[in-house]
Protein backbone atom coordinates (compact mmCIF):
# COMPACT_ATOMS: atom_id res chain seq x y z
CA UNK A 1 0.00 0.00 0.00
CA UNK A 2 1.44 3.45 -1.12
CA UNK A 3 1.44 6.50 1.42
CA UNK A 4 -1.16 8.23 -0.31
CA UNK A 5 -3.58 5.04 0.13
CA UNK A 6 -2.49 4.91 4.01
CA UNK A 7 -2.94 8.46 4.42
CA UNK A 8 -6.81 8.40 2.91
CA UNK A 9 -7.46 4.99 4.88
CA UNK A 10 -6.30 7.14 8.01
CA UNK A 11 -8.72 9.97 7.09
CA UNK A 12 -11.63 7.62 7.00
CA UNK A 13 -10.34 6.33 10.22
CA UNK A 14 -10.02 9.53 11.76
CA UNK A 15 -13.59 10.45 10.47
CA UNK A 16 -15.27 7.51 12.10
CA UNK A 17 -13.91 7.87 15.50
CA UNK A 18 -14.38 11.83 15.63
CA UNK A 19 -17.90 10.97 14.64
CA UNK A 20 -18.71 8.29 17.32
CA UNK A 21 -17.04 10.97 19.78
CA UNK A 22 -18.95 13.77 18.59
CA UNK A 23 -14.96 15.58 17.97
CA UNK A 24 -16.89 18.15 14.64
CA UNK A 25 -13.89 19.87 14.97
CA UNK A 26 -11.29 17.38 14.14
CA UNK A 27 -14.23 16.26 11.11
CA UNK A 28 -14.49 19.27 9.68
CA UNK A 29 -10.30 19.37 9.64
CA UNK A 30 -11.04 16.72 7.27
CA UNK A 31 -13.40 18.57 4.72
CA UNK A 32 -11.72 20.97 2.02
CA UNK A 33 -14.09 24.73 2.52
CA UNK A 34 -15.85 23.65 -1.20
CA UNK A 35 -16.75 20.83 -0.24
CA UNK A 36 -19.96 19.25 -1.59
CA UNK A 37 -22.27 16.42 -0.13
CA UNK A 38 -24.50 14.91 -2.39
CA UNK A 39 -27.45 12.70 -0.31
CA UNK A 40 -30.83 11.32 -2.04
CA UNK A 41 -33.81 13.34 -1.42
CA UNK A 42 -32.28 16.94 -0.74
CA UNK A 43 -29.78 19.77 -2.50
CA UNK A 44 -26.45 19.48 -2.51
CA UNK A 45 -24.82 20.38 1.27
CA UNK A 46 -21.73 22.84 1.70
CA UNK A 47 -19.25 22.71 4.16
CA UNK A 48 -20.72 25.17 6.06
CA UNK A 49 -24.48 23.58 5.97
CA UNK A 50 -22.79 20.22 7.20
CA UNK A 51 -20.74 22.52 9.91
CA UNK A 52 -23.94 23.53 11.82
CA UNK A 53 -26.13 20.14 11.20
CA UNK A 54 -22.62 18.37 12.74
CA UNK A 55 -22.95 20.66 15.25
CA UNK A 56 -26.13 20.44 16.64
CA UNK A 57 -26.30 16.52 16.41
CA UNK A 58 -22.89 17.22 19.07
CA UNK A 59 -24.78 18.79 21.43
CA UNK A 60 -25.93 17.43 24.67
CA UNK A 61 -29.17 15.26 24.26
CA UNK A 62 -27.89 14.83 20.42
CA UNK A 63 -27.86 11.38 19.27
CA UNK A 64 -25.07 8.72 19.42
CA UNK A 65 -23.53 7.98 15.85
CA UNK A 66 -21.59 4.88 15.23
CA UNK A 67 -20.34 3.34 11.68
CA UNK A 68 -18.26 1.04 10.08
CA UNK A 69 -17.00 1.66 6.62
CA UNK A 70 -15.45 -0.83 4.59
CA UNK A 71 -13.05 0.70 1.63
CA UNK A 72 -13.85 -0.99 -1.41
CA UNK A 73 -11.17 0.75 -3.77
CA UNK A 74 -9.07 3.62 -3.59
CA UNK A 75 -7.73 5.59 -6.85
CA UNK A 76 -5.06 8.22 -6.45
CA UNK A 77 -4.33 10.52 -9.83
CA UNK A 78 -2.11 13.06 -8.61
CA UNK A 79 -3.56 15.19 -6.00
CA UNK A 80 -7.16 13.85 -6.74
CA UNK A 81 -7.92 10.64 -5.79
CA UNK A 82 -11.70 8.66 -5.46
CA UNK A 83 -12.51 6.01 -3.26
CA UNK A 84 -15.98 3.93 -3.18
CA UNK A 85 -16.92 2.69 -0.13
CA UNK A 86 -20.06 0.24 1.76
CA UNK A 87 -21.07 2.28 4.77
CA UNK A 88 -23.26 1.47 8.10
CA UNK A 89 -24.51 3.88 10.63
CA UNK A 90 -26.51 3.64 13.60
CA UNK A 91 -27.47 6.63 14.84
CA UNK A 92 -29.52 6.36 18.42
CA UNK A 93 -31.79 9.70 19.26
CA UNK A 94 -32.13 10.06 23.04
CA UNK A 95 -34.66 7.90 24.53
CA UNK A 96 -35.59 5.94 21.40
CA UNK A 97 -34.55 2.78 19.16
CA UNK A 98 -31.79 3.45 16.67
CA UNK A 99 -32.22 4.31 13.04
CA UNK A 100 -29.63 1.99 10.65
CA UNK A 101 -28.66 3.15 7.44
CA UNK A 102 -26.23 1.14 4.82
CA UNK A 103 -25.34 1.48 1.44
CA UNK A 104 -22.42 2.87 -0.46
CA UNK A 105 -20.85 6.20 -0.62
CA UNK A 106 -18.49 7.50 -3.75
CA UNK A 107 -15.54 10.08 -2.34
CA UNK A 108 -13.74 12.64 -4.15
CA UNK A 109 -10.44 13.68 -1.95
CA UNK A 110 -7.91 16.52 -2.76
CA UNK A 111 -4.18 16.97 -1.74
CA UNK A 112 -4.38 20.72 0.09
CA UNK A 113 -1.17 21.41 1.94
CA UNK A 114 0.16 18.10 1.36
CA UNK A 115 -3.24 16.43 3.37
CA UNK A 116 -5.89 14.69 2.06
CA UNK A 117 -9.06 16.43 2.60
CA UNK A 118 -12.75 15.25 1.31
CA UNK A 119 -13.78 17.05 -1.40
CA UNK A 120 -17.07 15.64 -2.50
CA UNK A 121 -18.79 12.74 -1.39
CA UNK A 122 -21.80 10.90 -2.26
CA UNK A 123 -23.80 8.98 0.17
CA UNK A 124 -26.07 6.45 -1.08
CA UNK A 125 -26.96 5.18 2.08
CA UNK A 126 -31.18 3.23 2.66
CA UNK A 127 -32.50 3.15 5.78
CA UNK A 128 -32.66 -0.64 7.00
CA UNK A 129 -35.21 -2.57 8.07
CA UNK A 130 -35.80 -2.83 12.13
CA UNK A 131 -33.97 -5.81 13.75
Amino acid sequence: MDSDEAQIRQLVATWMAATKSGDVDAVLKLVADDAVFLVAGRPPMHKDEFAAASRSQAKPGGPRIDGVSDIQEIRVLGDWAFMWSRLEVKVTPEGAPPVERAGHTLTVLKKERGHWVIARDANLLVQQPAK
